[in-house]
């Protein structure tokens, strides 16, 4: 077995620790009350939104974020990238630099690896990054299961920073349970798999779902209400994507017809062509860091280009069309 990969892990690191979660949006809560079940003492800071009411209405101690910072020992940083600069330097660093030792732990590398933020030195500064939402975990959880997620040292100030990463991975209930897995990995190479994530075979299924829907309906009169059922809403892709978790990507192709996987096998070799070189492009601005740029540059002008591209696709005839269906479907 690679020594990058992990089944369980000693959760004493953080038994006689305070662990305060910063942020109790959708991993928050998933991370916070896993956290309390495994007897970990939990608190939640965050602003007072909904997000407060939803942490108390759960029976933790809310806070501030600089008072549950101030009363805590190790920190997991959960609110979203963008707003997690701000949040440091204004509500968490101050108060880290009150403290012979903290930790602080990101389910993210993106603020690190782009110099963002930048831990003091008496930092142990680590990343748990499950490789699923809040609500899966969840889910997961009550069945008495694990999930994978990516862990990394950033920086070991007390020279057990790897210690309380898989002490971390092992309390939110990652590890130690089946289908658990934590893999050793860097800030680096978790943002580089993610943003790609995002920037390649995730914006290909929406271009080639879009210009389906249009292709049928356009040009060979298929109702919309098909085309839709067809693509996503029947739930049979959500199916397939189960299948390749649990079988593989490939072995799952054993459950399509020998039509579907005549279809499938060789027009993937001709978009695989088209598709690889945009896959280098968008790797090499992840990794140079102009995407970076390019995301912080639309966020200090107000989201522009976000919120335009939202107006968009949301005018398009494929989410008029998918509004009426899902309103009949009872999903609306």
């Amino acid at each position: 077995m690679s020594e990058k990969v992990i089944f369980d892990a000693d959760i004493a690191p953080l038994k006689d620790k305070v662990v305060s979660v910063i942020g109790y949006g959708n991993q928050g809560q998933a991370q916070a009350r896993i956290l309390r079940e495994n007897g970990v003492d939990v608190i939640v800071g965050n602003v007072r939104d909904e997000y407060w009411d939803r942490a108390l209405k759960d029976g933790f101690k809310v806070y501030e974020i600089d008072e549950a910072v101030r009363r805590s020992q190790v920190a997991l940083l959960l609110v979203p990238d963008e707003v997690a600069p701000h949040v440091y330097r204004k509500k968490i660093e101050p108060e880290i630099g009150k403290k012979e030792h903290f930790v602080l732990d990101f389910a993210s590398g993106y603020n690190i690896m782009y110099g963002f933020i930048r831990p003091r030195p008496n930092t142990d500064v680590v990343l748990v990054a499950p490789r699923m939402i809040g609500r899966g975990i969840l889910s997961l959880h009550r069945q008495g299961r694990g999930y994978p997620v990516l862990i990394g040292v950033a920086q070991d100030s007390s020279g057990k920073a790897w210690d309380y990463a898989k002490a971390i991975a092992k309390g939110i209930g990652a590890i130690g349970l089946p289908g658990g897995i934590a893999v050793k990995s860097s800030f680096e190479e978790e943002t580089l798999l993610d943003l790609l994530t995002e920037h390649s075979w995730a914006p290909l299924l929406i271009a080639a779902m879009q210009a389906y829907f249009d292709v049928v309906t356009e040009e060979y009169g298929a109702s919309p209400e098909a085309a839709i059922l067809e693509l996503y809403a029947s739930g049979e892709l959500a199916e397939v994507a189960r299948a390749m978790a649990e079988m593989g990507l490939f072995e799952q192709m054993k459950l399509h017809s020998r039509t579907s996987q005549y279809g499938q096998f060789t027009r993937a070799r001709k978009f695989y062509r088209m598709v690889k070189e945009v896959v280098r492009e968008e790797a090499a601005q992840i990794w140079s860091g102009e995407f970076a740029r390019e995301w912080s540059l639309d966020q200090a002008f107000g989201r522009v280009v976000l919120q335009r591209l939202w107006k968009i696709v949301t005018s398009s005839r494929l989410a008029e069309a998918e509004d009426r269906l899902y309103r009949q479907l009872g999903r609306r």
